[in-house]
């Protein structure tokens, strides 16, 4: 069922609405905005189909993020925006050829993300020759003809960058990876590279994984949990009901955010019949309202009282049998801690002396502790830093390789971890290598390639040259937006897989493709029969995902097709790979995968069963630590914090409520009390005093860098909320602007998306006065 697209309506700034923001998530509210939606735009009978199969055993994993499926699954196992992450998707709105003769892509590039995303699914392959301002449709041989021409009329295959969305499959994944180290290089950066990257680089050195170290069942066996820059209402909100349930068994909660979100105060379970009719589930029991960047140095204060406590009563507090047995470092640590400056803790948290030792109180206290995290720890420049305090804090009382206990990165894409597993990443270790090269015969490339922001340098020395993206929106994600799209420009050739338009495919090359793809949701029939994929959670378990709902238009390739036909036009028999027969049938490409990849052993058989199956993980399975030593790692971390120049605010870029990263499907942040706009700053009452500015102006947001360059973001709304002191927030992607492409955490390389010092001015022109309600 296929259907023209209607006009898009997009809210003008002055039509941007400020009420108060809401002190509770999901109920009634939740489940309206996520079924109208799908029912206008799908129907009822698709909208049923999808939505029932939505995160079940027999039916798709969720597109929208990586929040593990309990075992025992409700019907509606899924969340608001889940259900639009389905509805964008599985949309019958279509981009019709006629498309592509009204819109050129000088067109395309002035039009939003928004209405990009609102002209449907892509169904035909389009080409945009050198030299033309218009894409044209073309046969899928003509398609990977092109694409296998320009790579193979590269100097070097270095000069190549093969992207990934953590939305592609194990599958696909796999391929993916094959086929452009079969070409001859490992320039695969992905979307970890901007979110988790972090984590990977603070966790590998001490516990030997970079993964949780929990299960799902976890949540409802720990005595304490302590969030740290999350906001799990808007970006993984079925997490708001594993907490719950760790509430009715007792459990004790701590949010750690510089702003109060709404899914961490109270929680409305709307399968329940408190959350539609009661007062719901308070979350938190304690707020702290850190200051950004102010993460390390809390966990340093914590960890100190822990030390004191057990100076004050030796033996009682530490759980010395585990540190003996399975750790290193406490010495060093300990006398690194007797150090630690109360004075620099304060300035740097923001916080008062009994807001620490309270947590303090409730670690102590505590026998089973979990620690989440997401890119409020992950983007700062001394991330990796700051997430080996977290493990240095869970080591001191053996809070890794129990129950109820351990580390706990919270994923943002559906199978980015899956796809790290799978080999997406462009420093795979010697061992998978070695595998990859044993089990197809060739010699894979020695030399590291490049990550996301490598690869926008590079394109902007004249290093790249093609750009490859399997799914995604890197220009819209990736940091320092205008040197971003300039780099983009200067490629000679780029190519995008997709299921839909973004703003990727309006920043070009001299030469673009754009190859549209199956969606998660669709059957996928080849040769052999209905195929289906895998992917993998949060927490290590990797399941089946099968589509359930016809695709859009005849003929759509899916991701796998798409890999192993560019595959065969490019590398032929350079690897002894069966690409007809990857995409056949996908047990063969699974078959090669429990070959290679490690904890993957009969893949095959593992993945039929009930569920699926849970990667073996040394730290949860056996407190056993694959580090150089053997032991976890304590570590020493020298504190350092955002400096704060005069008339300056921090700022960090979060999502709204309305978006699944760098897709928006509205105007909409209702837990934080706007509607019908974007272009907004929230900023604590008490800082726009102290600037000398109002609640509701119009203002330009400033980069306060030390390169010259000029960034700003002009006209946005001023909305008076109780952030941090001295702290400011507004929405990614706009906002990437601001944020330079070599301010990067160190060791990771990620951008500081959260810790960006602007300058706000008025803005010459006001606007007209925003509506409140």
């Amino acid at each position: 069922m296929m259907r023209e697209n209607p006009p898009v309506n997009e809210p003008q700034d002055s039509d941007i609405e400020v009420g108060k923001p809401k002190d509770w998530a999901a109920g009634m509210p939740g489940v309206l905005h996520s079924m109208i939606p799908a029912i206008k735009d799908m129907g009822v009978d698709r909208t049923r189909k999808t939505m029932l199969s939505l995160n079940q055993k027999d039916g798709f994993d969720c597109m929208s993020c990586a929040w593990p499926d309990p075992d025992h699954r409700k019907a509606f196992e899924f969340c608001e925006n889940g259900a639009k992450a389905v509805t964008w998707e599985a949309t019958p709105i279509v981009v019709s050829s006629s498309f592509w003769a009204e819109h050129s892509v000088s067109d395309l590039l002035t039009r939003s993300e928004y209405w990009l995303g609102t002209q449907g699914r892509l169904t035909e392959p389009v080409y945009k020759p050198a030299g033309e301002d218009h894409y044209r449709p073309i046969s899928w041989d003509k398609a990977f003809a092109i694409v296998g021409n320009k790579l193979n009329s590269l100097e070097s295959p270095n000069e190549a960058v093969f992207y990934t969305s953590g939305r592609a499959s194990n599958e696909a994944a796999f391929a993916y990876q094959l086929f452009a180290r079969g070409y001859g290089t490992n320039n695969l950066p992905d979307c970890s590279n901007m979110c988790h990257e972090s984590t990977g680089r603070a966790l590998d050195p001490t516990i030997g994984i970079g993964k949780s170290t929990i299960a799902y069942d976890d949540f409802g066996k720990a005595d304490l949990i302590i969030i740290m820059g999350q906001n799990p209402g808007t970006n993984s909100p079925r997490m708001l009901t594993a907490l719950e349930e760790a509430k009715d068994n007792g459990a004790e909660i701590v949010a750690v955010n510089p702003l109060p979100e709404a899914g961490l105060r109270r929680y409305k379970n709307p399968q329940q019949v408190k959350g539609i009719i009661g007062h719901g589930t308070e979350i938190a029991d304690q707020f702290i309202q850190i200051r950004l960047g102010g993460d390390m140095a809390l966990l340093q204060a914590v960890s100190k009282r822990v030390l004191d406590a057990e100076a004050e009563t030796p033996g009682t507090v530490l759980d010395r049998q585990f540190l003996d047995e399975h750790c290193e470092g406490l010495e060093e640590f300990t006398l690194h801690l007797a150090e630690l400056d109360e004075g620099a803790v304060l300035e740097a948290t923001g916080l008062r002396i009994d807001e620490i030792d309270e947590l303090a109180a409730r670690y102590l206290k505590a026998e089973r502790v979990i620690i989440t995290w997401a890119m409020g720890i992950t983007q700062h420049k001394k991330a990796v830093a700051t997430i080996k305090e977290i493990i240095n804090l869970l080591l001191l009382r053996g809070n890794i390789g129990k129950p109820g206990a351990g580390a706990c990165p919270i994923r943002g894409h559906s199978n980015v971890q899956g796809d790290r597993t799978m080999g997406i990443w462009e420093q795979m270790p010697q061992s998978f290598m070695d595998a990859l090269g044993k089990e197809f015969g060739f010699e894979p490339p020695i030399d590291h390639g490049v990550d996301a922001v490598k690869t926008i340098q590079s394109m902007r020395d004249g290093g790249i040259k093609f750009f490859m993206a399997l799914g995604g929106n890197l220009v819209g994600a990736i940091a320092d937006t205008n040197a971003a799209e300039a780099a983009m420009h200067g490629t000679d050739m780029t190519v995008q897989i997709s299921t839909k338009l973004n703003r990727s495919h309006a920043v070009v090359g001299k030469e673009a493709l754009i190859l549209p793809t199956m969606g998660r949701t669709e059957v996928d029939r080849q040769t052999s029969g209905e195929q289906f994929v895998s992917v993998e959670d949060t927490v290590c378990a990797v399941h089946p995902s099968f589509g359930v709902i016809e695709p859009v238009v005849p003929g759509l390739l899916s991701e796998v097709a798409i890999i192993a036909r560019l595959a065969r036009a490019t590398i032929g028999e350079k690897t002894n790979a069966d690409w007809p027969g990857f995409e056949k049938d996908y047990d063969l490409i699974r078959e090669h995968i429990s070959h290679v990849v490690e904890g993957c052993q009969d893949y095959n058989i593992k993945i039929r069963k009930d569920g699926g199956f849970v990667l073996p993980n040394g730290p949860r399975d056996s407190r056993t630590f694959h580090t150089p030593t053997g032991k976890a790692m304590i570590t020493v971390n020298g504190l350092e914090f955002i400096g704060r120049p005069a008339a300056t605010l921090i700022l960090q870029t979060m999502r709204s409520h309305d978006q699944f990263n760098t897709t928006i499907y509205g105007f909409d942040d209702r837990y934080r009390g706007i509607k019908k706009g974007r272009h907004v700053v929230f900023v604590n009452p008490e800082d726009l005093a102290e600037l000398s500015l109002e609640d509701g102006q119009q203002v330009d947001i400033h980069g306060v860098h030390d390169d010259g360059a000029q960034r700003v973001l002009r006209n946005y709304r001023v909305v008076a909320y109780p952030s941090a002191r001295g702290c400011a927030a507004t929405y990614f992607p706009e906002a990437n602007v601001l944020v330079p492409l070599d301010k990067v955490a160190d060791d990771s390389n990620t951008p500081v998306s959260k810790a960006v010092i602007v300058r706000l001015e008025l803005a010459q022109k006001q606007e007209s006065p925003v509506k409140s309600f």
